[in-house]
């Protein structure tokens, strides 16, 4: 295993407001020029890199967004206020609230919708950087999303380009001597939480920079993202515990159906 030396985080200063368009390597470029060594890796925002790509909607019902981004749904529930929370599988394979589906800061009549392809949005950005800047940087595109069974929200990564997004401990010893059978944590979730703190949700600085972990700077060609999602054959909590019920019972009531018409088809 690699020595390591401490963590250090910090955003960067002097962004401004992001347009349709924008080209986020000369920004990020110019107000990070000097500060990167080879090594540190970028934590982006994902709400800045869905404004330079344009994925602005124009819809007036943000559910109906929602319903137009949502693949399948995995829980539904309305609470005392009225308002409804859906947790919905999105076009990307995530599950999280409201298929990613933002609303906050963008103009009236509009959404905003997540990248496209934020494994590919986040190599664009790191590519460009390492031309640019001469130095070896990763990027990860970031998002916030909930986390089943705990309340609040933490940030996580929804692209990386250059990036390991897991450190493979398996095959490895604890402390104690011990084998790693199933240890493999998720770094890239970790560094984008870690990246939240200093970046903050309403202080206009949505490009923090992580130094020192240089280990997990590798190859643009790295697997993104993408490679964090669960597939849903190995998923154990495809649906919300009412909705797996609902369709248990429904499940139940057909079969039941279906052995009495077979019984009373053979006693006729």
């Amino acid at each position: 295993m690699p020595s390591r030396t401490a963590l250090t985080v910090w955003p960067l200063e002097g962004i401004p407001e992001i347009e349709a368009g924008a080209d986020l390597v000369d920004i990020i470029a110019a107000v990070a020029d000097g500060e990167l060594a080879d090594g540190d890796i970028l934590v982006v925002t994902s709400k800045i890199v869905s404004k330079a790509e344009d994925r602005f909607v124009i819809a007036d019902d943000r559910e109906d967004a929602i319903t137009a981004e949502t693949v399948r749904i995995v829980a539904s529930r309305t609470g005392p206020n009225g308002f409804t929370t859906r947790i919905v599988e999105n076009r990307l394979g995530m599950v999280s609230a409201a298929a990613g589906v933002d609303t906050s800061n963008t103009p009236d009549g509009t959404v905003l919708l997540l990248p496209i392809d934020p494994d590919a949005s986040a190599r664009t950005i790191a590519a460009g950087l390492r031309e640019r800047l001469g130095v070896k940087v990763g990027v990860i595109v970031s998002d916030t999303l909930g986390r089943a069974w705990r309340e609040g929200q933490t940030d996580h990564a929804i692209g990386a380009g250059g990036v390991h997004v897991f450190e493979d401990l398996r095959g490895g010893t604890d402390a104690e001597g011990r084998p790693l059978v199933v240890t493999m944590p998720c770094v890239a979730d970790e560094l984008a939480a870690a990246a939240d703190l200093v970046k903050g949700k309403a202080s206009r600085r949505p490009v923090a920079v992580v130094r020192g972990r240089a280990d997990l700077v590798g190859d643009l060609d790295l697997p993104g993202a993408r490679s964090i999602v669960r597939p849903l054959e190995r998923d154990m909590f495809r649906l919300g515990a009412d909705e797996a019920y609902a369709e248990g019972l429904a499940a139940g009531l057909a079969q039941g159906r279906a052995a009495g018409d077979e019984a009373f088809s053979s006693s006729s």
